[in-house]
């Protein structure tokens, strides 16, 4: 179901990122910040930092077929990214009870391996949820 979802992801597309790994329960996307993602203090808006992630995010919890969405999410910014910096996200599932569950993504710079956001995301499927 996720690689199904990430071609119909026209969001994530425009936003030039791509699925770089997809494993059961966890993924890693990547996106450029591009000129046209840097905010008044020509540093890469936040909320694109958080879309990064949310992308994710959505793959690692729609690895099983269920429909899965968000049901909410925090998120922590640590360091500044800048136009020209390649981000790498990379969410791994933490718990899964019934049709809750909880993921974290790291959202790195890709030069360097610096830390610029802490993502926790918590899940909820639409349906039942056989085997779980």
């Amino acid at each position: 179901m996720s690689e199904a979802m990430w071609e119909a992801d026209e969001a994530s597309r425009a936003l030039g990122m791509r699925l770089e790994e997809l494993q059961p329960g966890s993924a890693r996307v990547s996106m450029e910040v591009r000129e046209d993602m840097v905010n008044g203090h020509d540093l890469c808006h936040g909320g694109l930092v958080a879309t990064l992630a949310d992308s994710a995010f959505a793959l690692a919890c729609n690895d099983d077929g269920t429909p899965t969405v968000a049901a909410g999410f925090d998120i922590t910014f640590l360091e500044p990214a800048r136009h020209g910096d390649t981000l790498v996200a990379e969410a791994s599932q933490r718990s899964q009870r019934g049709r809750s569950g909880v993921y974290d993504v790291t959202v790195r710079r890709r030069s360097d391996a610096t830390v610029v956001a802490e993502f926790r995301g918590r899940s909820r499927t639409l349906g039942p949820t056989p085997g779980r």
